[in-house]
């Protein structure tokens, strides 16, 4: 079973959140928690493979909670919920290495799907999450993040350049593999070999810099 912990600061997103994740069979939501120092405590209580954290909660906000997460939980993975996209926010999440970012409005399939993604070991960013963080981030200095993203893209192959494409657009390795004609666990291996090679924690921030490059 995949054990999470929901962290928001209303009880109905919580419960809303529950009921989808339970009415999976291999997913139990065993904690819950309505702010990030709550979460935090509660990642270190239970063994806990996911935790989805909210952005904005009292107390400590999920940001800080995400940066913290590796202390008290080391095997914990985080997803990020978000209903907004302040710039400042969005590279902090980003920094901090979550596995995963989805809108609130994100459809019960895609959530479940994400949960799986990350005790998997992969990243999950839906394609409205990928628009919603690419244009949160269009007001800062084009210029210099494309000059510097396509430095760095330079070490990549063609075809690793193709797969960051496609990360771009927020979909699955299986998804990427169908578009490249590779199969899912080839694709795997392109994306670690990318997140090596770029210095990258996640796939976002690959995607990212695929996008600042202009791919």
């Amino acid at each position: 079973m995949i054990k999470v912990l929901v962290a928001d600061d209303e009880p109905l997103i919580r419960a809303g959140i529950r009921m989808i994740l339970t009415s999976a069979d291999d997913i139990d939501v065993v904690a819950e928690a309505a702010d990030g120092r709550e979460a935090l405590e509660l990642a270190r209580a239970h063994v806990v493979d996911v935790v989805l954290l909210d952005i904005q909660m009292p107390v400590m906000d999920g940001l800080t909670a995400l940066a913290e997460l590796p202390r008290v939980a080391p095997g914990a993975r985080a997803i990020v919920l978000t209903t907004f996209g302040e710039r400042e926010n969005v590279l902090r999440a980003i920094a901090s290495g979550g596995a995963g970012f989805l809108l609130k409005d994100t459809a019960p399939g895609e959530l479940i799907q994400a949960v799986r993604a990350a005790a998997g070991g992969n990243a999950f960013l839906s394609p409205a999450a990928t628009r919603h963080i690419v244009d949160s981030l269009a007001a800062g200095p084009a210029t210099a993040r494309g000059e510097e993203a396509r430095r760095r893209l330079s070490v990549l192959t063609e075809r690793e350049r193709a797969v960051v494409d496609l990360l771009g657009e927020g979909l699955s390795n299986a998804d990427a593999g169908a578009r490249l004609h590779m199969s899912e666990a080839t694709v795997k291996t392109y994306v670690s070999r990318i997140l090596a090679k770029l210095e990258c924690d996640n796939r976002v921030q690959a995607a990212l810099l695929a996008r600042d490059a202009g791919l």
